[in-house]
């Protein structure tokens, strides 16, 4: 999956409001949640990728 952070963001965002408005049913629900699981596991990742490279940008600025 090569999506961008905040097209991740905005996917969870819409996931949450379809679960909150209760517009999917089980099957939907399952499928959004897996869906939603990958999404936050991509966000993570990246932050900590990025969070790595800023340590790694201000320890050669030292």
């Amino acid at each position: 999956m090569n999506k961008k952070y905040e097209d991740a963001v905005k996917q969870l965002e819409q996931i949450v409001h379809q679960m909150e408005a209760g517009e999917l049913d089980i099957d939907q629900l399952s499928e959004q949640l897996k869906k939603a699981q990958q999404l936050i596991k991509l966000c993570r990742e990246k932050l900590s990728k990025t969070e790595k490279e800023i340590e790694d940008i201000l320890d050669k600025t030292e």
